[in-house]
């Protein structure tokens, strides 16, 4: 949610992903910043954040490497919230953030924000309409599923599935 985390001031990195239409969207929902998988996030993070890291990081990915990543970007006191699923161990290298006094949250989205996000969705303060790309009848599921599944290629964020 750039748009939420503008609100509050906070100093975040940038989205890194590989399809192209996802980083436009990340763009139109107000990220300064985006960044391709191959970029050297952490460098960049740095240059942004004259060294000090990130506020939040947001790791959604769910694998080691993207969770490990995520504790190298965030800034002493700062918070890594780990929403990915993941299917494999991921270290937690202490040896370097003991001092460093980071929160790490783990878990599906909770509903503690939703109040404020509602708040803010029902003022005007976030514009979400861009989000659902695609729409189908129900009659389409599969189809649904498969441009869901396939968002390299069909530039896919959100699907909507509605009954016909």
């Amino acid at each position: 949610m750039s748009a939420a985390s503008q609100q509050s001031g906070e100093r975040n990195p940038p989205p890194s992903q590989k399809a192209d239409s996802r980083l436009q969207a990340a763009k139109q929902f107000g990220a300064d910043i985006v960044a391709k998988p191959d970029t050297d996030v952490l460098e960049l993070v740095r240059a942004v954040t004259d060294g000090l890291g990130a506020d939040v990081v947001i790791e959604a990915v769910g694998t080691p490497a993207t969770f490990e990543l995520c504790t190298t970007l965030v800034r002493p006191g700062g918070r890594v919230a780990n929403i990915g699923v993941h299917g494999k161990p991921a270290t937690l290298h202490l040896e370097d953030l003991w001092i460093r006094n980071i929160t790490i949250t783990t878990g599906l989205v909770d509903t503690y924000s939703t109040p404020t996000l509602l708040t803010m969705l029902g003022a005007g303060q976030l514009d979400v309409g861009h989000m659902i790309t695609h729409r189908f009848g129900f009659d389409d599921f599969l189809q649904a599923y498969e441009v869901f599944a396939d968002p390299m290629h069909t530039g896919a964020l959100k699907v909507l599935v509605t009954r016909n």
